[in-house]
């Protein structure tokens, strides 16, 4: 009894190349509207999120489109291209000149990988457009609109000085911009910085929803702030 063959050679190459592009496609578009990964390039979010220098630092999974329907709330973790009126810098970024190099960071940013030359940065919102933010009150907290909020991710690294934040007078977030400010409040450049201040939501990439490795720390990032 014969079998009936799968099919010519060339066909089945041809269905092979056929799903092989159709999943780059796929990939493609999934990274430019819906999610991409994120490494945490940093330790400015400690302890909330993982990272430093050599370290095998957390790989998270970016909504992007979210904020398509609605824009970014209070307490929200979110990435955002550095903006262009920002001078202060938290990373030195690589030397991508090499033509190798850099066209493996692009066909790698297709797929969703981020490059390695993004001037990309991940914070907490603390206001939006309209809210006053200050810092601080009397037990060190945060003011949105004349009242402190409570926000138990917040973490003081001891190798950067006292666990106090430092302070800043009534800033009015304008329309359409966003006041962001690392996790760990002693060592991140972010809104409090000196000519950075409020974010333009044109920046924001997406909402930071999963930490998907490494698989010991896979999980929902908190976003609670009261």
């Amino acid at each position: 009894m014969s079998s009936k063959p799968i099919g010519s050679p060339p066909r089945r190459i041809l269905r092979g190349l056929t799903f092989a592009l159709v999943t780059i496609v796929f990939a493609i578009v999934l990274s430019a509207f819906v999610a991409r990964l994120y490494e945490i390039p940093s330790s400015s979010m400690e302890t909330t999120l993982h990272g430093c220098s050599g370290c095998d630092n957390d790989r998270v999974l970016v909504d992007r489109l979210s904020y398509r329907f609605s824009g970014p709330a209070p307490g929200d973790v979110v990435v955002f291209s550095r903006p262009r009126s920002w001078t202060n810098a938290e990373l030195a970024l690589p030397d991508t000149r090499n033509p190798l190099v850099r066209g493996l960071s692009s066909i790698g940013a297709l797929v969703g990988v981020q490059r390695a030359d993004e001037a990309d940065m991940i914070k907490r919102v603390i206001a939006i457009g309209g809210q006053t933010v200050s810092c601080c009150d009397a037990r060190n907290r945060v003011m949105v609109d004349g009242r402190s909020i409570d926000e138990p991710f917040v973490y003081f690294a001891p190798e950067f000085g006292p666990a106090r934040q430092g302070t800043f007078d009534p800033v009015r977030v304008p329309e359409g911009q966003i006041w962001v400010m690392g996790d760990n409040r002693n060592n991140s450049v972010d809104s409090r910085a000196p000519n950075d201040g409020p974010v333009p939501l044109e920046d924001v990439i997406g909402k930071a929803r999963l930490i998907v490795l490494p698989f010991a720390r896979f999980g929902r990032i908190d976003g609670n702030q009261h």
